[in-house]
């Protein structure tokens, strides 16, 4: 069994706190020992050990109007402007690219061949020193792209899936700040759908939801989003939208983050149990009726920790736990090994290249 994990923020985190992805998260720890930071829980040793074959890593910038409501970490810029958003994106896009040529144990997959080869490495009479990691490129907020027809150079350097929102963006509502595709918006949708680009429809605003749902003609997931019965938030879906992205065969990455898991949880409180994690993957399941729709997007370490996490994750190394869980709710081999990642890579594929 492999994990595909729909949502790291791994570029990110190397320019919020200077941490080499290569490294593994508990040298990360000891290394920002009293600083105060929030407690890695990635890194490639980590997730090579923990079978994580795939990863959507993403493309993150932090719209400047939104800093005052956030604690910002050490490195992290933020942009006023399409340009400046362009520019800290490609920045972090550069650094997968140096990632790619500076460790044998990653590979970008902006191809059906790139991700054959990368899940040929993961036979399970395959020594851990000969692993691959394939990362697909995630951008989160679609600011970056100056212009919709601009979308092609994102794409050529690799970008193969596209969140429009984050909060609102130039292209869309998002989390906290409704509001419907705009002309941008629409047109963006359609430039995506001539290249076969994935859609990722987490943070978008409920107006736009629906209305990409409607107009997109490819592929879509929710790489990083809960079920709204456990957080009463609009950065959640609520049961219509879980259902109506089902009939389009989406797929939605469940969350590893206990704040979105309850709606009681605070920060400093105890961690959760893993079982609400199953809690709410067994809900998607029941709502669809199927195993088909659900998957991981721990969103791992989008600002938070592992201590905001559920108790038995401490790394990307732990993720299998989830896998034991299943099977004690009654899942079957096939539905378990769909959730821990086939589901991901049924819609990876779909949008993938030869």
């Amino acid at each position: 069994m492999i994990v595909v994990d729909a949502h790291e923020d791994i570029a990110w985190n190397t320019f919020a706190y200077g941490r080499d992805y290569r490294q593994s998260a508990w040298m990360h720890r000891r290394r920002e020992a009293g600083k105060g930071n929030p407690r890695a829980t990635i890194g490639l040793p980590d997730s090579l050990l923990g079978r994580v074959a795939v990863v959507f890593s993403t493309l993150f910038v932090l719209p400047s109007h939104k800093v005052g409501n956030l604690a910002m970490a050490p490195g992290e810029k933020s942009y006023r402007t399409p340009q400046e958003a362009y520019q800290q994106a490609m920045t972090q896009l550069d650094y997968y690219d140096r990632l790619r040529e500076e460790s044998s144990h990653l590979r970008m997959i902006e191809t059906a061949s790139d991700l054959d080869a990368v899940l040929a490495t993961w036979d399970d009479d395959t020594e851990i020193s000969a692993r691959q990691q394939g990362m697909v490129v995630l951008m989160e907020n679609a600011d970056p792209i100056l212009e919709p027809k601009q979308f092609e150079e994102w794409y050529e350097r690799g970008v193969r899936v596209v969140g429009p929102a984050w909060a609102a963006t130039r292209y869309c509502g998002g989390t906290g700040e409704p509001g419907g595709l705009t002309a941008l918006g629409y047109e963006l949708l359609d430039v995506m759908a001539s290249f076969n680009a994935l859609l990722d429809l987490s943070h978008m605003a409920e107006e736009s939801f629906f209305q990409a749902l409607e107009r997109y003609e490819g592929s879509i997931i929710a790489s990083h989003s809960n079920p709204r019965r456990f957080r009463n938030s609009d950065r959640h879906l609520s049961d219509e939208m879980i259902r109506l992205l089902a009939e389009r065969d989406g797929v939605m990455g469940i969350v590893l983050y206990n704040r979105f898991l309850s709606d009681e949880w605070t920060k400093g409180d105890p961690r959760l149990s893993l079982e609400v994690v199953v809690q709410a993957m067994d809900t998607i399941c029941q709502l669809t009726g199927s195993s088909a729709h659900v998957g991981i997007g721990s969103d791992f370490d989008g600002g938070f920790g592992a201590e905001s996490i559920p108790q038995d994750l401490e790394t990307t190394t732990d993720l299998l736990r989830i896998a034991d869980l299943l099977r004690e709710r009654g899942y079957a081999e096939p539905d378990v090994e769909a959730i821990m990642g086939g589901n991901m890579l049924r819609k990876l594929r779909e949008c993938l290249p030869g």
